[in-house]
Parts: structure tokens; C-alpha cells; sequence
């Protein structure tokens, strides 16, 4: 007869590969929801990552988010779909959700240092409860100071929101560092005095992650709505 051995403490599931498990199956519902929403909603990719890059899990946006944001808020359907998001983060700043706000204070700058010049005025209603934030405290159970980290992003956004010399410094500083990089495929800011120039450069890129993006999103749509098996999908593709 065979034994049935369970994982874990006391024959319950709490072993690592009991929690592996869970972490990839909640990956899983998360990119079946994304992909419906993308197939039966007119929800795009762009509002989707800053969605993501926005919410209130630990990680922070990395560099490929953030210059996909950028890249897309040049465009004015998604300009105006990021930017909705972000003020909805910042609505007011709430303490049990205060990742959120500080993860839009993290995409605020990188769009007010790197994007669309316009951006500075968007965010002039959003003023009063960034200040808010300059006096938020809170340490976590390692000894990491998240409130100063909040302290000093809301108030360096708060000196470019001034639309003052530190935000030309700012934008030209970001300039002269891309143009110091070559060959870089992640990176596009602003290289020249005309906006409609700076989409064309960061073009190519965007349309290489946005057919990536598609494709994934067609097999994860297949795996989803149809019965066909993750084998089949790697043999057809």
C-alpha cells in the first residue's frame, strides 16, 4: 500500500513548494484577468503597466516599466489613460495603502524629469496632497526607513511641479545621460526640442515590447478561452 506523505509542519500543505505552487497559480489568475480585460474591455497595454506599477505590492517600477509608461505617454490616448491613474493614486494619501501613492510619486517623476512637458501642469491639483506626504513616518520590521524614502520623493516632485529652473535642470540633465548612452534599447527620453521627434526615436522599441506583448497576450488568451493545452501551444508556435 502506498503512504501518502503531506508537505509541511504537522501533514498540513505549508511546505516551499505548496507555497511555490500558490505563487504561480496566483501569477497565473493575475495574467488571465489582465488578458481578459484586454480582449473584452477597450483597456490598453500602457494602462495596464501603470496600473501595475502603481499598486500597493512592495516591489517598486523598474527601468523597462517605467520607459514603456514614457514611451507611451506621448501618445495622447494613453497620455491621458496614465495620467487618470495616477491622480486616482493620488487622491489623497491614505495610510494603509501609502505604497500606491508613493509608487505614482516614482512614475510622476520619471514622466515630469523625462516626458511630455505637459505633465507639469497636469499635476498642479495633485499639490496639496503630495505635501501631505512630507510628513509621513514609518519604519518596517527589518529597520528600513520607508518614511524618509516617501519624504524625499515627494518633495523632489514637489520642486519640479514648481516648473522652475530645477525642472529644466532636471530634463536637461536626463538629456545629456541618454545622450551619453549608446545603442540602448530600454532608454528614451528627450533628445531634441520637438516632442513629435522624441516619439519617432523611442518608436522602434515601443513596436519590438508591443509585439512581444501581443504575442503573449494571444497565448495567454488561447490557454484561457480555449481548451488548447500549454504542449499543443509550444508545438503550434
Amino acid at each position: 500500500m502506498c503512504k501518502i506523505v503531506h508537505g509541511g509542519n504537522n501533514g498540513s500543505f505549508n511546505g516551499p513548494i505548496f507555497h511555490e505552487f500558490k505563487k504561480q497559480a496566483s501569477f497565473f489568475l493575475k495574467e488571465k484577468i489582465k488578458t481578459t480585460r484586454l480582449v473584452l474591455t477597450d483597456v490598453t497595454p500602457a494602462q495596464l503597466l501603470t496600473e501595475e506599477a502603481t499598486n500597493g505590492n512592495p516591489e517598486e517600477p523598474d527601468a523597462d516599466n517605467l520607459n514603456t509608461i514614457l514611451t507611451a505617454a506621448f501618445e495622447v490616448d494613453d497620455y491621458y489613460r496614465i495620467v487618470e491613474i495616477l491622480h486616482k493614486r493620488l487622491v489623497r494619501f491614505v495610510l494603509g495603502n501609502w505604497r500606491a501613492s508613493y509608487k505614482a510619486l516614482i512614475v510622476l517623476e520619471h514622466l515630469l524629469t523625462h516626458g511630455p512637458k505637459r505633465v507639469a501642469d497636469e499635476f498642479q491639483c495633485d499639490v496639496d496632497v503630495i505635501r501631505e506626504m512630507e510628513s509621513f513616518q514609518y519604519i518596517d520590521d527589518k529597520g528600513y526607513n520607508w518614511g524618509l524614502s516617501v519624504r524625499k520623493k515627494s518633495e523632489r516632485v514637489l520642486n519640479l511641479l514648481e516648473k522652475g529652473p530645477f525642472l529644466k535642470q532636471e530634463r536637461d540633465k536626463a538629456r545629456k545621460v541618454t545622450r551619453g548612452i549608446q545603442g540602448s534599447d530600454n532608454f528614451c527620453l528627450e533628445t531634441s526640442s520637438s516632442e513629435q521627434e522624441i516619439l519617432q526615436e523611442c518608436n522602434t522599441n515601443f513596436k519590438k515590447q508591443a509585439s512581444f506583448f501581443i504575442k503573449e497576450t494571444i497565448k495567454t488568451a488561447r490557454l484561457a478561452l480555449t481548451d488548447v493545452t500549454p504542449a499543443q501551444l509550444y508545438v503550434t508556435l
